[in-house]
C-alpha cells in the first residue's frame, strides 16, 4: 500500500464511512423522553428538491472527497494545510445539515399531527454526527501537529477549527436541535452551573497549590529529615488517590456535619456536611499528588552544575531558587498542574451528589429524567473546559524554559 501516504487519515476516513452508513445522523421524537425515529445522513442529504439536495451534497460530499484525496498526496505543509481546511469545511457542512434539517422538521405540520404538542418535539444528534465531528477534529489536529507550529500558533490553529461551531451557535442555525432547546429552556440554570463549577475548581486548586508546592519543594531537597519525610508523604498521597470520589465525599460528610453542629459559626460560613465544603476538601486532596510530585520532579531535574555555577556567581539561595530553579522547573510543574486541573474539572461533576452544584446537577437531573440531551448539556461544557485548560497549560509548558522569568 505504498500509494497510501497518510495511514492515520485513512483509518479516520474508514471509521467515518462506517459510522455514516451504519448509525443515525439525527433522531426525531415527539418529546425528549422517547428515543424517536432514526434519520440517516443519506436521508438528510436526499431530502427536498434538486437544489436543496445539490447544496446538501456539496456541504458534505465534496469536503469528504477532498479529505479522501489527501490520503494519497505526498506529505508536506501544503497537504497538511489542505487537510485542516477540508476538515473545517466538513465540520461546517455537518453542522449546517444537522441544524437545517432540525429547522425543517420543526416547521412541518406532521410534527404536531404525529401525537405531540407544538414545541415539545425533539430532533437530537445521532451517533453518526458525533463520530464524524470527532473524526474531523482528529484529522485537523493530526495535520496541525505535523505542521510543526510553535506552541502558541498550534493553540490558535486548534481553536480556529471550532470557529464554525461558534458561528453556527451565535447565528441561531442550531436552535432547533434538542440540545440547544434544552439550553434555551435552562439558560439561567446553565449560567449558574457554569459559575458554580468554576468556583469549585478554583476553590479546590488554590489550597492544593498553597500546600502542595511547598511540600514538593521541601521533598526535592536533601537531608536526613527530608529523606525521612518523603516516603510517608507520597505514600499518604498515593492512598488518597485510590479512594473513590463518592467514598471520600461520604467520609468527609460526617466529621464536617459534626463540626458545624459544634461550632455554629462554621455552618454560617458554609462549612457543613453537604454542599461546597466537602467537595472542595476532597478535590483538593486529590489534586495534591500531581502537584507535589511535579514540583519535586521539576526541582530535582535542575542539573547540579547549573546550581554550582549560580553559587559561583555569588547568588544567594533565594536568588538561585527564583532565577534558576523555578524557571527550569516550571514546565514540569505545569504538566502536573495540568493533570490536577483536568482531573478536578471532571471530578467536580460527581460533587453534585452532595449538593455542591455545578454542571453535575444538570447531568444527574438528566439521568434521573431519562433525558439524554439534558445530560449532554451538562457533560459537553465540562469536556470543553477540560480540553481548553489542557491545551492552554500544555502550550505554556511547551514554551522554552528561558521564556519564564521570575523577578
Amino acid at each position: 500500500m505504498g500509494w497510501v501516504k497518510n495511514r492515520v487519515l485513512l483509518s479516520l476516513v474508514l471509521a467515518g464511512i462506517a459510522a455514516a452508513s451504519g448509525l443515525a445522523f439525527l433522531t426525531h421524537a415527539p418529546n425528549r423522553l422517547v428515543s424517536g425515529a432514526s434519520i440517516s445522513l443519506a436521508d438528510v442529504v436526499s431530502w427536498g428538491d434538486g437544489a436543496t439536495q445539490a447544496l446538501a451534497l456539496s456541504a458534505s460530499l465534496m469536503p469528504a472527497l477532498l479529505l479522501v484525496a489527501t490520503i494519497f498526496m505526498r506529505p508536506g505543509r501544503a497537504t497538511h494545510f489542505l487537510v485542516i481546511v477540508t476538515a473545517v469545511l466538513l465540520l461546517s457542512g455537518l453542522l449546517w445539515l444537522a441544524g437545517g434539517h432540525a429547522m425543517r422538521l420543526a416547521s412541518l405540520p406532521a410534527a404536531v399531527s404525529a401525537g405531540s404538542s407544538p414545541g415539545i418535539e425533539r430532533t437530537s444528534l445521532g451517533g453518526a454526527f458525533w463520530i464524524l465531528i470527532a473524526l474531523s477534529w482528529l484529522a485537523a489536529s493530526d495535520a496541525i501537529a505535523h505542521l510543526g507550529l510553535k506552541p502558541l500558533w498550534r493553540l490558535i490553529a486548534s481553536a480556529a477549527v471550532i470557529t464554525p461551531l461558534l458561528v453556527f451557535i451565535a447565528t441561531g442555525a442550531l436552535d432547533q436541535l434538542s440540545l440547544m432547546r434544552e439550553y434555551a429552556n435552562r439558560e439561567d440554570v446553565f449560567n449558574a452551573a457554569l459559575l458554580q463549577h468554576v468556583q469549585i475548581v478554583v476553590a479546590s486548586l488554590l489550597p492544593s497549590l498553597l500546600i502542595g508546592v511547598p511540600l514538593g519543594i521541601v521533598s526535592a531537597r536533601t537531608g536526613k529529615w527530608v529523606n525521612t519525610l518523603r516516603p510517608p508523604l507520597f505514600a499518604s498521597l498515593n492512598i488518597i488517590q485510590t479512594i473513590p470520589s463518592i467514598a471520600l465525599f461520604g467520609l468527609l460528610m460526617a466529621p464536617l456535619a459534626l463540626l458545624a453542629a459544634s461550632i455554629p459559626v462554621l455552618a454560617k460560613w458554609g462549612i457543613k456536611g453537604i454542599g461546597l465544603a466537602p467537595a472542595v476538601i476532597a478535590l483538593a486532596l486529590y489534586s495534591l499528588l500531581p502537584i507535589v510530585r511535579s514540583t519535586a520532579a521539576g526541582i530535582s531535574q535542575v542539573p547540579r552544575p547549573v546550581i554550582d555555577a549560580a553559587i559561583g556567581m555569588g547568588m544567594t539561595k533565594r536568588q538561585i531558587f527564583w532565577k534558576v530553579e523555578a524557571p527550569m522547573a516550571l514546565p514540569v510543574f505545569l504538566s502536573g498542574l495540568r493533570v490536577a486541573t483536568v482531573q478536578t474539572i471532571g471530578m467536580a461533576v460527581v460533587a453534585a451528589l452532595i449538593g455542591a452544584g455545578g454542571f453535575g446537577a444538570i447531568v444527574f437531573q438528566g439521568l434521573l429524567g431519562g433525558a439524554l440531551d439534558l445530560v449532554l448539556l451538562g457533560v459537553l461544557p465540562v469536556v470543553a473546559m477540560a480540553v481548553a485548560v489542557d491545551a492552554a497549560l500544555q502550550t505554556i509548558a511547551s514554551s522554552p524554559a528561558n521564556e519564564f522569568k521570575f523577578f
